[in-house]
């Protein structure tokens, strides 16, 4: 390095460090899902987030996940759970195309069997 009015290895990191530490990291707002809207206009079309039964999970796993993927309450997920093992399948939300995505994702990821299709 340089001397005498160079940079120095102190004064740079000294001015790196300013620079890491002075901006505040971005932070997005949290959104409920189960409050988002069910589409950006009137011209989306909108799909139905289905759940369908399977003989491997527990009826309180299903609970939970609806719970954790949707934040309802327990009564309303523990509906929704006996409908997908009593009838076969339960319409759990309406939304646009890319909010039903990430509800199928999300069901998938624990394990439960969901799809999406377009509301009628």
């Amino acid at each position: 390095m340089r001397q005498g009015g160079g940079w120095t290895n102190s004064r740079q990191n000294l001015i790196f460090a300013a620079v890491a530490t002075s901006s505040e990291p971005l932070i997005c707002p949290v959104q409920d899902p189960a409050s988002a809207p069910e589409g950006r206009g009137d011209h989306d079309p909108v799909y139905a987030v289905i759940c369908w039964d399977d003989p491997v999970n527990l009826m309180e796993y299903v609970t939970h996940v609806f719970q954790k993927v949707f934040g309802w309450d327990h009564a309303v997920a523990h509906r929704h759970m006996l409908e997908v093992h009593e009838k076969g399948k339960s319409v759990l939300t309406h939304q646009c195309l890319e909010r039903a995505e990430f509800f199928v994702s999300h069901l998938r990821q624990y394990h439960l069997h969901a799809s999406m299709e377009p509301a009628s």
